[in-house]
């Protein structure tokens, strides 16, 4: 096991599949000890017995609701008796369609989850670490993180999924704003914007199988979540006084968004 990150706590949400279990499993690989938020409980305590519950809390629940944000904070002070120092604002939603052709029954719910539950998250995060660092040894000797999962279509804009696209434009405009923010006070905020990914993403977004298996063949091979997941360990490793602030990953023969 690397140790790079020992000693850190993080909580990540959405950590039941895909690119939030995988940055989970990363990070507790390399040494930090993770509370693992989001609605599946059984899956979240299969994370955890992988990751091995002296190093893994489970808080279950919906990643908007200001009660299992605070919850979360608190299982890792109680479990871990720290504070939590490195967020990961991961917990999100997909929608096939652009503003002509997306369910619009869909529409509240997805702004909920990646729009809504993202800022409040970062509102909560921002004023746990800020509060962590003027009680702690300071913010050179102790990094704080704070890592938002946003997406190519959030900076490059699809026709082909404009509704999601444009939560994760409004993600990445808070994920900067707040860096602007609260950088200045030693926390640092970093925007990791991912292109083609396989995960279960795709499906429940709603996207036809075989429409992502033509995007496979045709750019292929895509990302993996483990890949998002060693980049973010990366950058939460470096020196306090460095802030990696945007990443924008995608496969290598991505051309288009």
């Amino acid at each position: 096991m690397h140790e790079r990150l020992d000693g850190r706590i993080a909580v990540v949400t959405g950590a039941s599949a895909g690119i939030g279990e995988a940055i989970a499993r990363d990070l507790a690989g390399h040494g930090a000890r993770v509370v693992l938020n989001a609605r599946r409980k059984s899956r979240l305590d299969e994370v955890a017995a992988r990751i091995g519950r002296d190093r893994a809390a489970v808080v279950q629940g919906d990643a908007a609701d200001p009660a299992v944000i605070a919850a979360m904070f608190d299982a890792a002070r109680e479990r871990f008796g720290e504070e939590a120092d490195l967020v990961v604002v991961n917990a999100g939603r997909g929608l096939n369609g652009s503003v002509t052709t997306s369910d619009p029954e869909q529409w509240e719910g997805m702004v909920r989850t990646n729009l809504l539950a993202a800022a409040r998250l970062m509102r909560e995060a921002a004023a746990r670490l800020l509060a962590d660092i003027e009680h702690g040894p300071g913010w050179q000797q102790e990094a704080h993180d704070i890592v938002v999962i946003g997406s190519n279509v959030g900076r490059h804009i699809s026709p082909f999924s404009s509704m999601y696209g444009s939560t994760k434009f409004a993600v990445n405009s808070l994920a900067e704003a707040l860096r602007r923010e609260i950088g200045p006070k030693g926390v640092r905020v970093t925007l990791i914007e991912p292109g083609f990914v396989r995960s279960e993403f795709q499906g429940v977004a709603g996207y036809a199988e075989d429409w992502f298996a033509g995007v496979v063949d045709r750019i292929g091979p895509v990302l993996t979540p483990e890949d998002i997941a060693e980049l973010v360990s990366f950058i939460v490793s470096r020196p306090p006084a460095v802030n990696i602030c945007d990443a924008l990953i995608r496969p290598t023969r991505q051309d288009y968004p």
